[in-house]
């Protein structure tokens, strides 16, 4: 199962460097512009999904600055987001590579910034959540890239196999 983690940590930098490369494609209006998501913009799409990432890194780990709020704007200029995006891209794959099957299945005590009240819950589905919550804002910041008529992403988890990730095919 842990191998699984890995392949999802591997992924998620391969997909998040695709869709800031696509990103970075667009006006400065087209990145800031409310698309309507729940975040509005592509902007604070970008900055919610780092600052869900810290949260739970922090969680994880007990290591790193988190912000309070869910809709906190870490970072104003995409140069420095991307760049933020990279490093915790890479602390990620960086603490997986440290479990092992046994620690999946170890509990994981936190308190939610949604609701502030203490949950325990073994780490494998906090994890499994933790994965696809990225996908989905993922998602919403391709959509918005696609609505305003630019090229659509390929971010599916086979193209990745077939690109990188060939030792989990």
């Amino acid at each position: 199962m842990i191998d699984h983690f890995r392949m999802f940590a591997a992924y998620n930098r391969w997909a998040n460097t695709i869709i800031y490369q696509s990103v970075a494609e667009l006006t400065e209006a087209e990145y800031r512009q409310d698309m309507g998501a729940f975040f509005g913009s592509i902007h604070r799409t970008l900055n919610h999904v780092l600052v869900a990432d810290r949260i739970w890194m922090k969680r994880f780990t007990g290591a790193g600055d988190v912000p309070g709020r869910l809709d906190h704007v870490v970072f104003d200029e995409l140069t420095v987001l991307t760049r933020a995006r990279q490093t915790e891209d890479v602390r990620i794959i960086d603490w997986i590579a440290t479990l092992d099957d046994d620690d999946l299945s170890g509990k994981l005590t936190y308190v939610p910034i949604s609701n502030p009240v203490e949950v325990t819950q073994r780490l494998s589905p906090a994890l499994a959540h933790f994965f696809n919550h990225q996908t989905h804002h993922r998602g919403q910041v391709h959509a918005m890239i696609t609505t305003l008529g630019r090229p659509s992403p390929i971010l599916d988890l086979v193209y990745f196999l077939r690109d990188q990730g060939k030792q989990w095919l």
